[in-house]
């Protein structure tokens, strides 16, 4: 039987339907709304039938921007560079502290002299006068043989070291031939000869490690004894702790132009920092990175004529052309403000080769207008 009551609640219900459909549909006109007020706000995208479409992009060097973070905790001793010094790859840029990896360096270095002098203290086979019969001549030519493979071994592992310290050695001159250029104290010259010296140290280095591995490849080669054994685990020791070394110089990947320090003397750098120590990119060439409209996705192609605006230089036009596509749609960061709406645009990043991109900077805001195929 149908009471009012029930009647009541069954008026209740759809109005309540009625209410969520009428906000469901206002919620899409509004994001269909605003999609519409964003291409259409872009300049000149609705009214100027010259361009196919008109993406936001940011200038940056032709190799990007290259963050470069401390590899390991510390705090900072020297920073050896400044803002638009230019740099090869390799070059020292910061230094952290290092007293406490020194020291175990040196301990780990003096742990090897020791076991060393041990190895070398320990008695070699003595060669008997006396005459012996055929199969006592045979074992004792077999422990010959053996203590002359062995002692190749050991020679080939005492040179590898020596090489090993030879590269550090000239990775040091190196750093201190650089150095002594940026403040005029050395030639380019000395710079240049610094660079020979590590590259010859660093081929003998290979052809030591290829001569080792080639003796102890062959099966007739003993192991290792225990003093022996003692003198491999010692050296490495000191690897590690020259490796631990070598990560508290940080050093340049790729040769650029410094953009961004962010780190003095004395601050604490972490490989968690929210931003980068430095900031290097090669400005030699600049290019362009644009966030296209993912429907415009299709619309685009490697090589298609491109010209950038930026309001620094109004009235200015500047020629490239679409260098990369990326195959992948993510979320707008060029222009993003905070937390994430329903109706953002998601977009596809393009890359942008400028012909002539003088006065542009690194990082300035431009517009980018691409042009239909032909024109």
């Amino acid at each position: 039987m149908i009471t009012p009551k029930s009647m009541m609640g069954s008026k209740n219900k759809s109005a309540v339907r009625a209410v969520v459909f009428v906000f469901v549909l206002a919620a899409l006109a509004a994001r269909t709304g605003a999609q519409e007020t964003t291409r259409a706000s872009r300049p000149e995208a609705a009214d100027d039938k010259r361009w196919q479409t008109v993406a936001p992009g940011r200038v940056e060097p032709s190799s990007g921007e290259i963050k470069i973070a401390a590899p390991v905790m510390g705090v900072i001793a020297q920073v050896l560079v400044k803002v638009n010094d230019k740099v090869v790859a390799g070059e020292p840029l910061i230094r952290l502290l290092d007293d406490e990896t020194q020291a175990r360096l040196a301990a780990a270095e003096a742990q090897v002299a020791f076991r060393l002098r041990a190895r070398n203290e320990e008695a070699a086979p003595v060669r008997s006068a006396a005459p012996v019969r055929s199969t006592a001549r045979r074992t004792a030519e077999a422990a010959i043989v053996d203590t002359d493979k062995a002692a190749a071994r050991r020679r080939a592992e005492d040179a590898v070291a020596d090489a090993d310290k030879a590269v550090a050695a000239a990775q040091a001159a190196l750093d201190k031939a650089t150095l002594d250029r940026r403040a005029d104290r050395a030639s380019d010259a000395d710079r240049e000869a610094a660079r020979t010296a590590l590259s010859r140290a660093q081929d003998r280095l290979q052809q030591q490690k290829v001569e080792l591995r080639r003796i102890e490849s062959d099966a007739n080669t003993p192991l290792p004894n225990f003093a022996e054994g003692q003198v491999n685990v010692a050296r490495a020791e000191s690897a590690a702790a020259a490796a631990a070394l070598a990560k508290l110089t940080i050093r340049a990947p790729s040769a650029g132009t410094v953009l961004q320090i962010n780190g003095k003397p004395g601050e604490l750098a972490s490989p968690a920092n929210a931003q980068p120590l430095l900031v290097i990119g090669d400005v030699s060439a600049l290019r362009v990175r644009a966030e296209l409209d993912e429907r415009d996705f299709g619309e685009i192609k490697i090589g298609q004529p491109v010209l950038v605006r930026a309001a620094a230089f109004r009235g200015r036009e500047f020629a490239g052309k679409v260098s990369f596509i990326a195959p992948l749609v993510e979320q707008g960061r060029i222009n993003a403000r905070g937390q994430r709406n329903v109706t953002d645009v998601d977009v596809v990043e393009v890359l942008i080769d400028l012909t002539q991109a003088d006065p542009l900077a690194v990082g300035m805001k431009v517009d980018v207008y691409f042009q239909p195929d032909g024109r």
